[in-house]
Formats: structure tokens, sequence, C-alpha cells
């Protein structure tokens, strides 16, 4: 394993937005770090976000090592499975509470 400590959750997310998501461990709304397992071409990747230490990027020599840290981390911090259709489907519901009639007030 290599690791590289960053700064800037800015450079996590960017990172992020380009790689397959492999599974997301923790939770920063209610814990202090979260792990974003994730895939680019043949490198495994652990971003580490943290809101009380530092921030990480984990690269694993290989796919088995890989599933390890992600074994580790969900004992460690809990886990938290990255369901982009569950998200999605939650903002729609949240969505339609709103009230669009052009007489109401919330419009």
């Amino acid at each position: 394993m290599e690791e590289i400590e960053v700064t800037s959750w800015l450079t996590l997310d960017a990172l992020k937005n380009e790689a397959e998501i492999e599974e997301i461990v923790g939770d920063l709304q209610t814990g202090h770090f979260q792990s974003v397992f994730c895939v680019i071409e043949d490198d495994y990747l652990e971003l580490l976000y943290s809101d009380s230490a530092s921030n990480y990027i984990r690269r694993y020599e290989d796919k088995e090592e890989f599933q390890l840290a992600i074994e580790k981390r969900k004992e460690e911090f809990g886990e938290a499975l990255y369901d982009e259709d569950r998200i999605f489907q939650e903002f729609n519901e949240s969505d339609e509470d709103f009230d669009y009639d052009e007489d109401s007030e919330n419009y």
C-alpha cells in the first residue's frame, strides 16, 4: 500500500468523480471519517475523508489487498453502502412533497 496525505477535499472529490466507486464506508454526518473505495483503470484507491485529521489517498497493490482494506474499514467505521439510485430516489420523493401550484405561496 502507498499513501499520500492531501489537505483538500477538492483533490479527493476530483478523483472520486472520475472513478468507479466500489464501496463507501463511514459517514461524515455521523462520524469523523469516510472512506471511498474506488478503481481508476488498474489502480485500487481509498480516498479517506476526515473532518478531524489528515485526508489520505491510499493505493493498494491488488484487488485482494483492496478487499481486505474494505473489510477492515467496515469494522472500524461501520458500513454505509453507496447507492446512487437510492440517493436520486430520495431526492425526488422529497421534491414530490413540494407544492408547485401557481396560486401557492410556496411557488
